[in-house]
This record gives structure tokens, sequence and C-alpha cells, in this order.
């Protein structure tokens, strides 16, 4: 099945205009016990309430009945189920669920869908793409921002980016690579599944949900025609000056020479998005002056902020000012929240396991905050999470268990780990052609 999917790619990069017109055939049997194989089985489960483990049971069966079902058009995807979870601004993100059979069916159908589409899709987009990940997306971004020409920064924000897609273009944009009616009914199925909430179910007549498992390669793909191709092809070639965007799902960096420049981009911009039913948010869209001269390194009024970091111009040791990444407030705020409430909800642990746990747990975070220039916010999450466990270690039991220097003592015998910078953000490995 891989050696087909490859084959599928190679086709789709040599041959850009070629449209396939029969793929739905490799979602068999096969595909999909890979497919469940690859599920994690610690998810939610849907409306059914299936999970892994109940599924593989009697898997062989399940996937003979499930194809059979797909050979006579006969299967239907279930209402996804939502459920919602806390957003930065205090907010709710709706997330869709969808049925284990159902999650088996999209995720084969985003393997063939990824396989042709990655040859189309630009290097400048990132997110849910294999191989590319955020901090490949900063590196492109600071590679951009550090071109002496680029003194301009757009921070876009679309409003309700996975709600709002419309059903009908993505299924134009689907049809311009493939026209495999089966496989176009089974993503027009997928799309209007609709939505499971308290016990009702609603109609879904636009958007697609996240959470689906074909969600975001279809988002890439609608981004991709209103966006990527519509600034590399159309954009860039009208502006004045040098113009770049860096795109990581729905968050949308664009860079420019010049302020004339960005004055006709932005309504464009705007137009651009209401033809295909989305929305600028203009009061979350920011412009940002570079502060690239050789004074001060008063950053505070050159800032934005991009998959968790702010950036900001800054010297480095050869005296040349470049863009600079620290943990944003809003990250590192809730990185000490989240680390907070796990130590209330775990002090009783014995303490060996208590330290194991709370280390792997940091070890994730600064897997992804340990990068260039990043070292002071690192230190400070150290420093309060180390307070952290003096306070709520100390809660244990009525008796005071440490004074400080007990505790420093307790450290040297059992630490807590501590960051150290490992992604080197100066170093771009992915969409360097793009710089060109």
């Amino acid at each position: 099945m891989e050696t087909k999917l490859k084959r599928i790619a190679e086709v789709a990069r040599e041959q850009p205009k070629e449209r396939f017109t029969s793929l739905v055939h490799l979602v068999n049997e096969e595909m999909l016990e890979n497919c469940h194989i690859e599920m994690d089985g610690r998810k939610t489960p849907g409306v059914d309430g299936v999970t892994k483990k109940v599924y593989g049971e009697n898997l062989q069966e399940n996937l003979k009945d499930l194809v059979a079902r797909m050979k006579k058009q006969a299967y239907k995807p279930k209402p996804v189920k939502r459920i919602y979870i806390e957003k930065e601004n205090g907010g709710q993100r709706p997330i869709g669920i969808p049925a284990y059979e159902d999650k088996l069916v999209q995720s084969a159908v985003a393997k063939i869908l990824s396989a042709v589409y990655e040859e189309d899709f630009l290097d400048c987009s990132f997110g849910f793409r294999p191989k590319r990940n955020c901090h490949d997306a900063l590196r492109l971004l600071g590679g951009i921002i550090n071109k002496p020409e680029i003194n301009y920064v757009v921070d876009t924000d679309i409003k309700g980016f996975f709600d709002n897609v419309d059903h009908e273009w993505i299924m134009k944009f689907l049809d311009h690579r493939i026209q495999d009616p089966n496989l176009q009914r089974l993503v027009s199925r997928f799309l209007k599944s609709g939505i499971k909430e308290d016990g009702v179910k609603y109609e879904s007549k636009k958007g697609t949900p996240q959470g689906g498992v074909c969600s975001p390669v279809l988002a890439n793909l609608y981004l991709h025609h209103v966006v990527d191709l519509w600034f590399e092809k159309k954009m860039r070639k009208v502006l004045k000056g040098k113009a770049y965007m860096v795109r990581y799902a729905d968050d949308i960096i664009f860079c420019f020479q010049y302020e004339e420049d960005i004055k006709y981009f932005y309504k464009s911009f705007v137009e651009r998005l209401k033809k295909f039913e989305l929305e600028l948010s203009e009061e979350k869209t920011n412009i940002v002056k570079l502060d690239k001269d050789d004074g001060d390194d008063d950053y505070r009024n050159s800032t934005f902020d991009f998959l968790g970091f702010t950036h900001y111009m800054g010297k480095c040791k050869d005296g040349i000012k470049r863009i600079k990444r620290k943990t944003s407030k809003n990250n590192l705020r809730r990185s000490i929240s989240r680390c907070k409430e796990w130590i209330k909800k775990n002090k009783e642990t014995p303490i060996k396991g208590f330290m194991k746990r709370l280390n792997r747990k940091l070890k994730g975070t600064y897997n992804y905050f340990a990068v260039s220039d990043n070292s002071r916010s690192l230190t400070k999450l150290y420093r309060e999470i180390r307070k952290l466990v003096f306070k709520w270690l100390n809660r244990r039991s009525q008796k005071r268990s440490y004074n400080w220097e007990g505790f420093i003592k307790f450290l040297s015998e059992t630490p807590i780990v501590k960051p150290r910078i490992k992604v080197n953000l100066y170093e771009i490995k992915v969409g360097s052609r793009y710089l060109e």
C-alpha cells in the first residue's frame, strides 16, 4: 500500500495537471487495517462509544463488512460528537470527534489526498504536513524577516476558519486534481455528516470540524487555493517590493518591504477571503514595523506572536540585529498553570514516582520551547516550577517537610530536569528554496 501511495505521489509530482480518476479502490481492508494499527487507542470515542480496543476484537469481520458497505454505497458516516476545549483567551473551541469506524475511513482518505496534494502544496505552508513542523515554520519566517529588505509584518487572523469552510468550494478545489466520483462522494459525506451535541443532531452546512482526521488536509487544500496560490501567483507579482508569507494551518504571517504594498494587499486580502465565505478578524490582525536600526534593544513596540512565541528584533553576539523569539506571556503563564494543577493533583504520589513523572512532563514542554534565544523564558519556567514543587511538597502533611536549604539538598539527589537549548532556528531545513 505504501508503494502505491508513493507511485501516486510520483505521478502527481511529474504531471502537475494530471487528474486522478480511480483512487477509492485503495481504501481496502489492508489500508484500513494499517489505519487501525496507527490509531491512538486513548482518544475519546465518538457518538457510538466504540473504542479501538472494542473495534479490534472482531477486526477482520468489521473491516470486511465496512468495505462491503462502501462498495455498495451503503456506508454513511455518523455525526461527529461535539466537545469543547479551552482557548488561550478563555473562550472555548469546538472539537468534532468522529465515530471510530469513520476515523478509519477518514484516515485512509487523508493518506490518499496527502499523496496527491503534498506535491502541489507550496514551500511556505506548514501544519498537518509530513516532515514539516512548527520549528520549520519558525526557521523559514526567521530567514524571511532577517532579509535586509523586509521591514513590515502583517499578523493575520481568519475568524472561525474551520467552522466556515464552504463545502461547495472545497469540492471544486478537490475536483482540480481528483475526479474519482466515489472518493468525492466520501469526502462530501464526511463534510455533511452532521454534529451531535447533548443528544441533539445538527446539520453541518459548512465547516470541517477540528478533530476530524480528514479536516487538516482539507483545510490545507482550501487555503492552498484561497490564499497560497493567490499570494504567490498574483499578489507578489503586482506589489512594488519584496513580499513573503508563512502559513501554519490557518495561522498566517505576511512580510513586506514597503508600507504602501500593505495597504493594497490588505484590501485585496479582505476581498479575497469574502469571495470564499471567510472573514478577516481585523481586531486580531496586526501590522508591525520591524525595528532594524542599530539603536537600542527596546523591542516592545516591534513584536508579534506566532506559534506560541513572541518575535522581536534584537542584537546577536556579532552586534547585528536579527529576529529573536521568547515564549509568549500567555504560553508561559499557561505552562506554569498546567504544571501547578498537575502538582496539586499528584502531590501525594510517592516522591520518586512524582519526580519522574514531573520531569517527563517538563521534557515535553522543553522540547518545543527550547529554541534559539529563549533561554531566559525557559529559566523562568524552571524556577517557577521549582517554587511550586517546594510549596506543594510541604503540604503533603501537617508537618513542614523541607526548609529551602533542605529542599535544595533534596534536588541535588532527585533533580528537576533543567532546560537547555536544543533547537537551532537559524538553520533552515525546510522551504529554503522559497527564500531564493
